[in-house]
């Protein structure tokens, strides 16, 4: 059967598009991305898949093909069948430049975010197999959602420590809940340059989000962690907390990343240009450290 992929928004090498073509390839199917150029007419099945609901929709489906569509942009809850998910030899050829590996240790979460689709589409915490290692890879990606949070941290700790290469924690760690324990288990491990990415979403979490820090830099370099700041979701502009949040973090030597909010759920949902230009400003190193956020909004005011 000739199968065709469309990984249709996915800034990173596809997790399902991988399953579903070492799945298909086992079965001694043709399997490759699709053009619509050379395989319009004589595909058998089609599958996309779809990261963001604000991505355009594709519009040059094959004809005649069984056109299989899933993501987190097309249903939230939408799973693999349970033969493709169980594949745990990624299909890397897909991405030949591509030079390290995806993993997860764990899915789910214990926290219900009101931003975060994780709670829905994945549920409650649980440990996962991890997958073959990219033969080409030179370090690795882990995307747990709350790799702390797993009972079976300390286990898969010992697992990433085999590995023997760096890794980054690119989901974000969660503060609330570090111990001494875990933060010098990390410390165990190699870390690819700015590795460790915590989260401080809520200025309500204030006091966790700086013990947890303290507890975290005993054992790593501030300069290693990268710290994701949410702004737009409680108020649709920057308030006093959202600059206190980026400020506190650069003070105490972690790097703040602000994150715009997106509703998934509104594929119409528009940052206001206020966000944007707080995220612009705070993400980009030169301007946050050659500026203040009053000095870049009358820029930014002056250029629009």
């Amino acid at each position: 059967m000739k199968i065709r992929l469309l990984a249709h928004d996915s800034k990173i090498p596809n997790l399902a598009i991988m399953k579903i073509s070492t799945y298909h390839k086992m079965r001694g199917d043709d399997v490759d991305w699709y053009d619509p150029m050379f395989d319009m007419y004589d595909t058998d099945i089609f599958y996309e898949s779809k990261i963001f609901t604000f991505s355009p929709d594709y519009r040059y489906y094959p004809v005649g093909a069984t056109i299989i569509r899933g993501g987190t942009g097309i249903e939230v809850k939408s799973k693999l069948p349970d033969a493709i998910e169980q594949v745990t030899d990624l299909d890397y050829s897909l991405y030949p430049d591509c030079d390290y590996s995806i993993q997860f240790m764990s899915r789910g979460c214990i926290r219900k975010c009101p931003f975060c689709v994780v709670p829905i589409k994945e549920g409650a915490i649980r440990r996962s197999k991890p997958f073959e290692l990219n033969h080409k890879g030179k370090w690795i990606m882990i995307l747990d959602n709350n790799f702390f949070a797993c009972p079976a941290w300390r286990e898969n700790i010992e697992i990433i420590r085999s590995w023997n290469q760096p890794v980054t924690f690119q989901q974000g760690l969660d503060l609330r809940i570090m111990t001494d324990e875990m933060a010098k288990a990390l410390s165990t491990i190699k870390i690819k340059g700015r590795g460790i990415y915590i989260a401080y979403d809520n200025y309500e979490d204030k006091d966790m989000v700086l013990k947890g820090i303290s507890i975290l830099t005993k054992f790593i370099k501030p300069w290693k962690i990268n710290c994701y700041v949410l702004v737009g979701f409680q108020k649709p502009y920057i308030t006093d907390e959202d600059l206190e949040r980026v400020m506190t973090l650069d003070k105490v030597g972690v790097n703040p990343f602000a994150m715009g909010y997106v509703d998934f759920n509104n594929p119409n949902y528009q940052k206001p240009q206020e966000i944007k230009d707080f995220c612009r400003w705070v993400n980009m190193k030169a301007t946050f450290k050659s500026c203040t956020w009053d000095e870049y909004k009358k820029r930014s005011i002056k250029s629009n």
